[in-house]
Order: C-alpha cells, then structure tokens, then sequence
C-alpha cells in the first residue's frame, strides 16, 4: 500500500506524539532526526484514536461476514419461507426495539436511514444532528451548525449528501462523507419546517411557516422558485417518485399537489378537520385499494399515466395524517378521498408506506405504531407504549428491514422488525 506524502505527514506526526507522550525519548530524537519531522499539537492522541477506530472497525466487519454466513446458510436451505423468514410481508415492527439511543437532549423531529450504510440520523430540538450506527446501536458523532431545533433531515439518493432545515431560518447542506457543512441556504423568513430532495438528487424542496415552498438548486443553493397557495404554516412536503410532483399539507388543513416544473398548483384537498401533520405518497407497487379507479382494468385504461393525467406519475395515492385523529387515502387521478383510517387517541404525526405496497405505517401523540393493511382498510397491529411520550416522527430502511421512530421524550428507538430483537439501551450523552 503507497501513502501519499500528506498521509505519510500524518503518521510520521502522530508516531512522533506519541513516543513523546510514551517517554521514549531516545525514540522520540531519533525518529525526529531521520524523518525530519515537528511535534504538532494538532496530532496529539491521533495514533492511539486510529488504532482503536481500526478495531472497532474490524469487529464490524467480523460482524457482518458472520451475519452473511447466516443468510447464505438460510438462502441455501430454501430460508425465507419458514416462520422466521425475512419476507417482505413479514418486515413489520415487533416489541421491544432492537435499540433505544439516547443523547439528545430535547424532542426528537426527525429521524433518516442511509440509503446505503447500516447509518440512522436524528434531529433535534437541541439544535444538533446526530449519527448512529442503526445495527450495532452505536453513537457515531455529531452535527453542530444549526442555532435552533432541527426540524427535519433527508438523504440525496447517493448518500453522500445531507440536508437540514431549522427554526433559525436556514437550510444546510452536510458532506456526509467528511461531516462537514457545505452550503448554507437562506430565503425563509420563519421556522422552516420540512426538507427534501426530489428523486434525481438535483434539486431540494423546503417549506416554511412563512407559508410558502421554495425549490432550491442543491449544486449552487439558489433558490429557483417559490410556491404560494398555502394559508398558513406549510407542515410537510413528498415529492413523487419520478420527481414530477409535490404535495404538500399545512395548518390550514388542506393538503396541495404541486407540479415542480410549471410551478403551479394542481389540486386542493379538504376534508381534514385539523392541522394535517404528515403526509407520503404511495410506493410504485401498492395494491389495488377497493373503490378506486386503478382498482378495475376500465378504470386504468381511462387514467393518463404520468403528468397532467394522474397527476404524479407512478404514485397513485397519497395518505395523509392530522390532528383531527384519523389518516386519509386519496386517489390522485380522482382527487377522491378512498378511505379514512380511524384508530389513533391523539394527533397523528407521521405516515409511511411500506416498501412492499401492502401496509401504512403511522405513528402519533397517543404513543403507539399502527400497521394498517391497505386493501382491507384497517389496523392489524398496534404497538402501545412504543416511546414513554408523543412519538413525533417514523422512517423506513429500504435496505434493510428495520424502522426508526424518535419523540417527545428525547429518545430514539431502532426495531429490526424480527421476532429476535434484544433490547439494548445505549446511553450517548
């Protein structure tokens, strides 16, 4: 393995530390003279933190190469079809979490998988962002930058990188890879409230409690166009799948379909009778919901695929979530309101479709997670008490079969959705 010259800098410095800081001083003058290097205070302990880094890495790695030796055992003896298979109809959160992570010390607003590593992230009312290793429940650093809460995080499609959004105002884009904050995007003139990318990674949509949405280009951090229909506090934001369009909801207790291009508003939804909290456009695959117009082979041949037909592409519904307790399915072709899912004690805060089309995962202020089955219209599992105060916010790895939901009482719990979860209570303040 070659160093370059700045790697070779760095170990030379950090050896050098240390046979200073070991005593080893005839170490210490000898292998100064012959490599021509400084002591510098910059490199102090870094030896010592490489090493342990590197075994804590290669436990990792023992780890997964036992957890692939496991899988290949159970693909090899037909696994998956048994009770403890992994299907994708099985990937439902069971108690107790794999992982309860606290640190933070405020409400947790956000929660976000990887879409690659085996990583989790937080954001917080105590204005920090958090990294966790969602497998080994490990702390793994924190993102300082933001002067208020943290309201909401999101991953580009790559993973490389982050963006955030704060009740100080202000946008940030983060280097996943070095942690650092590169950008810093300003232009609301209140908390902003919700960030994502759209699907390709270029652009990056925000809402505001100033009311408005604003489309930002994620190279430069220019702001490129601004949506204004909204009368009030613009909650949250999904952009469809093929990144055509948007919907949003707000304290006005309508929800709005947007299209990103034209800039214009394309439908109004109202039959929430509170704030609407949270909203998720359906997965590619969902089933068929009874009722609906894609639900019968005439009803398909009449709906336009795409944009300015069913409106958002390949979405065709979207579910939405309020302080009024229930959560809704709306037909995006017909713009009707399929069905109404009653069930929560309290305002429900966030919505999620499962990967596999067949469920909707919810989570609200009565402290329970709710599977509900879509073609059936109701819930077939409750999990009460899954956080000791409201649970604010729930996400999905697509790559692995676990959910994160984090709440009120400043924790954040990771479930591997298997019937083999050990509870493990990991304090990293």
């Amino acid at each position: 393995m070659v160093l370059t010259s700045k790697q070779k800098e760095e170990l030379n410095g950090s050896i050098l530390d240390y046979f200073e800081s070991s005593q080893y001083k005839a170490s210490f003058e000898e292998f100064k003279k012959e490599t021509g290097t400084e002591l510098d205070v910059k490199k102090k302990g870094l030896l010592e933190k490489k090493w342990t880094s590197v075994i804590r890495l290669q436990k990792k790695v023992l780890d997964l190469e036992a957890k692939v030796a496991q899988l290949e055992e159970e693909l090899n003896s037909g696994g998956g079809r048994g009770g403890r298979g992994r299907g994708k109809e099985d990937a439902l959160p069971r108690p107790p979490e794999k992982h309860t992570l606290t640190g933070h010390r405020n409400c947790i607003n956000s929660v976000k998988f990887h879409p690659s590593f085996s990583l989790m992230v937080s954001a917080s009312e105590d204005a920090t962002i958090k990294v966790w290793d969602f497998e080994s429940g490990e702390f793994e650093r924190t993102l300082k930058g933001h002067t208020n809460a943290v309201q909401d995080i999101d991953f580009d499609k790559t993973g490389n990188l982050l963006a955030s959004c704060s009740a100080d105002l202000t946008i940030k884009l983060w280097d996943f890879q070095t942690y650092d904050c590169v950008k810093t995007l300003h232009g609301h003139d209140h908390n902003v409230s919700c960030v994502r990318f759209t699907p390709s990674g270029d652009q990056l949509i925000s809402s505001s409690r100033d009311k408005t949405i604003k489309v930002w280009e994620a190279a430069t951090g220019y702001c490129i166009k601004t949506l204004v229909g909204h009368e009030d506090w613009v909650r949250k934001i999904t952009v469809s799948e093929d990144g055509s369009c948007i919907a949003s909801c707000s304290n006005d207790q309508t929800i709005k379909t947007w299209n990103i291009v034209k800039g214009e508003c394309l439908a109004t939804y109202r039959e929430h009778s509170h704030v609407v909290e949270c909203l998720a456009f359906s997965t590619a695959n969902i089933v068929d919901i009874p009722g609906s117009l894609l639900s019968t082979p005439e009803g398909k041949s009449k709906v336009k695929q795409g944009p300015g037909g069913n409106l958002v592409g390949q979405c065709g519904y979207l579910a939405t979530g309020s302080r009024d307790k229930t959560i809704k399915i709306w037909e995006l072709a017909t713009g009707r309101c399929l069905a109404t899912y009653i069930g929560h004690d309290n305002w429900v805060r966030a919505v999620r479709f499962h990967p596999c089309g067949k469920f909707l995962l919810s989570v609200g202020d009565d402290k329970t997670i709710r599977v509900w089955d879509i073609a059936q219209g109701r819930c077939i599992k409750t999990i009460n008490e899954a956080h000791t105060h409201f649970i604010s916010c729930l996400d999905f790895c697509l790559h692995n079969p676990h959910i994160a939901t984090g709440g009120v009482d400043d924790i954040v719990n990771s479930n591997n959705n298997n019937n083999n979860n050990n509870h493990n209570n990991i304090n990293n303040n």
